[in-house]
């Protein structure tokens, strides 16, 4: 029987990849709210103890787990489930690495990279990285999604048609997102849990931060929609617009070469002007900067930017 109000899934109550055939942790009825106390995406592999030389023997069989599968009772493939991002709960720790052979500029950094971020719980606070800057935090889970319709074990690592590790760092509190659903009873996990990230994610992390997200489910009939879409409340970018941005571009025939170029003349200006390592300024890029694409129109060149907030330096 399914069960309706406030419900809780339990950190040990997760799984890795996505599988029509995994068992229900929990059954709700429509419109039930639920707390998941998410672990970050190594599953616990990064610990505050961690240095750089545990990045390498990271197991990738075990990243973003996510808490789950809950059965959302009436649920039905062509259906739309109605995801409420009600608040986080954030931890206080968190951390961000280059791993080697991941992330946009994988050629470039071949060594491996790790900070580890300590933040006020309350989320109100920036995170400071070292002493040379601060990220204005904003909780949001990283993968969120709903069981595909074929059968098997899937991948937890790429995106899908129906959620999963999409990293919208806009998926913060307040806002309504709208999965379609494939199997019977929707069967929706959540996980990999971020404090803060910039938009692309530039580096393949974020501060992955193990935090409890509070969700309220519900089912839309019939809507039958192609892709996840998504409501925000109101502005996305308040938290670090008030001082402006440092922007680079790409500009060519090829939009991956272009994010590439924006993202490589963005750490090299953060190097030049506050004496950062590479690897430190590609961190920060990934926690904190937009890489956008502002030109798709005029063949044969694109340009793509990369927004760099001024206030987590200044």
């Amino acid at each position: 029987m399914a069960a309706h109000g406030r419900h809780t899934v339990h950190a040990v109550h997760h799984h890795f990849g996505w599988d029509r055939s995994l068992s229900p942790v929990l059954r709700v009825t429509p419109g039930s709210t639920v707390a998941f106390e998410c672990h970050e995406a190594s599953g616990g592999q990064i610990t505050a103890i961690s240095t750089a030389t545990d990045v390498p023997k990271l197991d990738f069989a075990r990243v973003n787990p996510v808490n789950g599968p809950v059965l959302v009772e009436g649920a039905q493939p062509g259906d739309v489930l109605k995801v409420t991002i009600e608040s986080f709960v954030p931890s206080g720790f968190g951390w961000t690495a280059v791993i080697p052979g991941f992330g946009l500029l994988a050629d470039d950094f071949k060594t491996p990279a790790l900070h580890l971020w300590r933040y006020e719980a309350g989320g109100r606070v920036p995170a400071n990285f070292a002493t040379i800057g601060r990220v204005p935090i904003r909780p949001f889970a990283g993968t969120i999604g709903v069981a595909p319709a074929e059968p098997g074990l899937h991948s937890i690592v790429p995106p899908r048609r129906v959620g999963g590790n999409m990293d919208i760092r806009d998926l913060s509190a307040g806002v309504e997102l709208y999965l379609p659903i494939e199997v019977e009873g929707a069967l929706f996990s959540v996980g990999d849990t971020h404090a803060a990230q910039g938009d692309g994610e530039v580096c393949g992390t974020a501060i992955e931060s193990p935090m409890t997200a509070v969700l309220t489910l519900d089912v839309i009939k019939g809507s039958n929609i192609e892709s996840p879409r998504f409501t925000t409340p109101g502005s996305v970018t308040r938290h670090v617009d008030t001082k402006g941005y440092e922007v680079t571009t790409g500009i060519g025939p090829d939009l991956m070469q272009g994010a590439r170029d924006a993202v490589r003349r963005m750490i090299d200006l953060l190097c030049r002007r506050h004496a950062l390592a590479a690897a430190d300024a590609y961190m920060l890029c990934s926690v904190a900067g937009d890489l956008r694409v502002s030109e798709i129109v005029d063949m044969p060149n694109w340009v793509v930017s990369f927004y760099f907030p001024r206030i987590v330096l200044d």
